[in-house]
Formats: structure tokens, C-alpha cells, sequence
């Protein structure tokens, strides 16, 4: 109730009458109040006038579970929510769900991670209020082969809910990150269970980093923040709601052909990779080259000094000026 209660007064944009929730909500005038007492110790200043009801006024960032529930737009995409304020991981969480057979569109959003997970192992700094943790849970209907374009997805996804939200233009550095002004903003990290021919489940996780302000030195020349980059608050609850429905939007075109062919063009847009000199690291060795955008498949193509193109599948590719890489 406290997630219809909080829709009904954002929809009206000024004071509804006690009476009018009650007859909305099917509940008495004390349930109400009570729910707007709960309400206000969230956070979210809601005046309370006699004979005129009740009022919300602007709230600043409060990041609940009736918050997010209240913004978001998704036909699915997380409309199964499970807000956790602490978790060890959400992709962690996400995983144990699925075993437990959750939902497609189930997504776990914490407040704080205590144990983030970044690709090849690495950690992922995610403290008490100062992002966007979370991690979506998809039961897709396809040969595992065509799981790996869903990174890609996921990052044309983050990098317009941003904008949305922020009016930022990210840039995608290939295959999942989103930086700003050379630096990383988002991560994402994509696992999956499958058996044979057949894919039990994915998880596609997403740390986007909004309010830190200070990083670890060891990252602190290749890390950024949403709050460092704008002079406007940043919601994350209307972050999150506007990652999801991009992602959406993306899947959708996705699904169509279970390639890129639908996205190619405009991900190539938003590439910060194409046309820039890079480095590819991977169980080949080690090359360099001039990066012409991704193919159908989503793999890197990579123009090499010898004049070959290759296809960068997986491995690390580091762009010439981005990550202080010169």
C-alpha cells in the first residue's frame, strides 16, 4: 500500500483528500495515515492540511523499494523488485533466486554491496548510498551462443538511462563499461547457467557509481562518478527506473533477430573504441590495432598493423586514451 499511496500523490502534483485515498485504496482514513506516517520517516516530506489532505513536496534522493516501485515504466523489467538494503552481491542474490526460480525480470537492487563483483574476479567498490547496484534476472529462450550480445545491450541500456536521467552523454567502451570524459562511470558483469544447448538462466549486473565523491588511489585516476560530472541532483531510484526501460527497448529490438543487426548502428555511435587505436590483450597474445566498430555478432573488429581485420570475442581491450592509457 505504501507504493499506491506514494504513485496516487506524485500523480497528483498537489493535495488529495484523505478521503479520496481511503475510496482508492479500499482502506480506512487510519490505515492511510499510518501509511503516510511510515512515509515521512523514509524521508519524503508530505504536508498534512486539514479539510485538504495531503500534499508530497520535493524529496531529494530517498532510495526505498516504494520509491523505485513508484517511477518505474517497464512492462517486466523489474516489476518482480527486491530491495535489499546490504548483500554480499546482487548478481550473488540474483543467481540465488533464479535457483529458486524466480521470475524473468526479477531485479535485486541493494544500497550497499560488501562484496561487488567486477569481470576476471576483480572487486567492485560499492559502499553504503552511493550508487546503483543492481542486477537483472532474464530466463531467455535461445542457444547460449547468442548470450554474449547481452553485455552489449546492457550497456546501450545504462548509457541512455543516464541520459535520461542526467541529460549526460556516456560513451560505451567495449564490451562493459560506460565512461565519461575517459573515465569509468559503469560496470557490468553478464553470468549465466546453461546445460548443453539450453540456458537455465542469465544475470546481467550494472554498478553505476552516482555520489562517490573519493575513490581508492589505486583507482582514483580511472574511476568517476555521475555527482562529479553535473550540478544537478541525481535520483537514483529514477536512474534505475530509466536503465530498465531502455533496457527494454534494446532487448526487444534484440530478440527480434538474436544479434545486434537492429542496434549495430546506433551502439557504433555510441562507441568510444571506434576509429581510436587500441590494445588487445588476449589468450593469442597481445597486438595492437585501429578499432572499426562491432559486427553483427557483437565482436570487436580490430584493423591490425599487418592490415588484417580480427574479431575480438573476448579479452581485454584497452582504448589509447582512455583509463590514462597513451
Amino acid at each position: 500500500m505504501k507504493t499506491k499511496i506514494l504513485k496516487l500523490l506524485k500523480d497528483a502534483g498537489g493535495y488529495v483528500s484523505g478521503q479520496a485515498l481511503c475510496e482508492s485504496l479500499g482502506v480506512s482514513r487510519t490505515a492511510v495515515w499510518k501509511v503516510v506516517r511510515q512515509l515521512q520517516e523514509d524521508g519524503y516530506a508530505i504536508e498534512a492540511v486539514r479539510n485538504r489532505g495531503y500534499r508530497l513536496a520535493e524529496s531529494g534522493d530517498i532510495y526505498t523499494k516504494a520509491e523505485l516501485e513508484s517511477v518505474l515504466h517497464t512492462k517486466w523489467a523489474g516489476r518482480n523488485l527486491v530491495f535489499m538494503q546490504q548483500v554480499d552481491s546482487t548478481n550473488n542474490k540474483a543467481r540465488q533466486l533464479a535457483e529458486e526460480g524466480a521470475v524473468e525480470g526479477t531485479l535485486v537492487v541493494a544500497v550497499e554491496q560488501s562484496a561487488g563483483k567486477g569481470r576476471r574476479g576483480r572487486s567492485w567498490v560499492s559502499l553504503n548510498g552511493t550508487g546503483v547496484w543492481m542486477s537483472l534476472l532474464l530466463r531467455p529462450d535461445f542457444p547460449p551462443e547468442c548470450a554474449s550480445a547481452l553485455t552489449l545491450v546492457a550497456a546501450m541500456a545504462v548509457e541512455e538511462g543516464i541520459f535520461q536521467a542526467t541529460g549526460l552523454e556516456g560513451k560505451i567502451k567495449w564490451p562493459n563499461d560506460i565512461v565519461l570524459e575517459g573515465k569509468k562511470v559503469c560496470g557490468i558483469l553478464t553470468e549465466m547457467s546453461t546445460e548443453m544447448e539450453s540456458i537455465h538462466f542469465v544475470v546481467v549486473g550494472m554498478g553505476i557509481n552516482v555520489e562517490v565523491r573519493e575513490f581508492p588511489e589505486e583507482i582514483r585516476e580511472t574511476a568517476t562518478s555521475l555527482v562529479l560530472h553535473t550540478d544537478k541532483d541525481v535520483n537514483r531510484a529514477a536512474l534505475a527506473a530509466e536503465v530498465m526501460a531502455a533496457w527494454e527497448k534494446y532487448y526487444e529490438k534484440f530478440l527480434q533477430t538474436l544479434d545486434m543487426r537492429l542496434l549495430i548502428e546506433e551502439y557504433n555511435q555510441k562507441l568510444v573504441n571506434l576509429g581510436r587505436e587500441v590494445k588487445v590483450l588476449s589468450a593469442a597474445g597481445e597486438y595492437m590495432g585501429v578499432s572499426l566498430g562491432i559486427n553483427e555478432s557483437g565482436a570487436l573488429l580490430v584493423k591490425a598493423a599487418d592490415g588484417k581485420v580480427r574479431e575480438v570475442v573476448s579479452g581485454e581491450v584497452s582504448v589509447r586514451g582512455i583509463y590514462q592509457y597513451v
